[in-house]
């Protein structure tokens, strides 16, 4: 049951206090067959083969970040959230909400950052809105993107994950949120601190090339690797078993996370990608990976078993349980 009828920031920022929400207010709701599934798009067979739909909001503090904006980041989280099921994106739309009095010269640095990205990823920006709203209303801008995408061959599910099935993340993980911090905190980090904000789905499309046997994958933003990989067992029904010491985690992203407390499992990544795939699979797909630009610390950091719940070993011998926090270490990051 909601902890409150008030709703909490801690109810948006990823944990399992928004899957509270989600499921009790929406899902309870809606009756959606495609929502009732959670993943990172909704899958409607079309005549001769498949679409992906998704849509995301987007509300980060600060705006601005090293590595990207708001803008940047709406085009990139919404075309790997169609890359994650394993669409190529065709179309993306864009709603605006703009406060009263916020520059003209920021705004536009916003939506040149969409205008870089949206090529990269062979997406066109093809519909928008636009709203001013007064003072105080909207914090500066929130940006609200949907997209359609074109599934190739078939969509990949967590129920499509199997026993023995190799865990493979796409890069060093945590740079988003450590990139947010270091502009909040105004650290001075040589070189800086920056957020991994990319479009994955050239990558991707290489991946599935070179791996067709990929059964899922997902992309880490909001909980982090870890909220992803105790999302993906609960939905598989499988037991996710993961090496701490295979993680890959940056120096600068080590540092910040010993000097503020944080726990980089649960911090976000913006241009990063899990895949569950058959072990005899995973040296062709690390291969591909680390020929893309934005794999080239692909690591396999786990496998699949039969059970339930996410267990790491850690590098001193032991073993961790691994449970989604009740909220994200860093609200508004995304």
């Amino acid at each position: 049951m909601l902890d409150s009828r008030l709703i909490r920031l801690i109810d948006g920022e990823g944990g399992r206090a928004t899957s509270r929400l989600v499921r009790e207010v929406f899902l309870e709701r809606f009756k959606s067959p495609s929502l009732n599934a959670l993943c990172d798009s909704a899958i409607r067979a079309v005549r001769g083969g498949e679409l992906a739909f998704t849509t995301d909001g987007f509300v980060v503090d600060p705006l601005f970040f090293t590595g990207g904006n708001i803008g940047k980041l709406a085009i990139c989280g919404t075309v790997n959230d169609l890359s994650a099921m394993a669409a190529k994106p065709i179309m993306i739309s864009a709603a605006f909400i703009i406060e009263e009095g916020f520059e003209i010269e920021r705004l536009e640095r916003i939506v040149e950052g969409m205008a870089e990205a949206a090529p990269e990823a062979g997406v066109e920006i093809s519909a928008g809105d636009t709203k001013v709203v007064p003072r105080g209303k909207a914090d500066g801008i929130f940006i609200t993107t949907s997209g359609i995408g074109e599934v190739v061959g078939f969509a990949r599910r967590p129920e499509l994950i199997r026993d023995g099935d190799a865990l493979v993340i796409s890069g060093d993980i945590a740079r988003h949120a450590g990139a947010v911090v270091a502009v909040r905190e105004a650290l001075r980090a040589e070189p800086p601190i920056e957020s991994d904000c990319a479009p994955l789905w050239n990558m991707v499309e290489s991946a599935l090339e070179a791996a067709p046997q990929i059964h899922a994958m997902r992309d880490p933003t909001r909980g982090g690797l870890g909220g992803i990989l105790c999302e993906l067992a609960e939905q598989s029904e499988k037991r996710f078993v993961v090496e701490e010491s295979a993680i890959p985690i940056s120096p600068q992203i080590h540092n910040l996370c010993e000097l503020f407390g944080y726990d980089p499992l649960f911090m976000a990544c913006e241009g990063r990608m899990l895949f569950a795939l058959p072990a005899e699979s995973a040296p062709a797909l690390l291969e591909a990976l680390r020929s893309s630009q934005y794999g080239r610390m692909a690591a396999i950091i786990g496998r699949v078993e039969a059970g339930s719940g996410v267990v790491m070993n850690t590098r001193f011998g032991g073993k961790r349980l691994i449970v989604e926090p009740e909220g994200a270490p860093l609200p508004r990051i995304c």
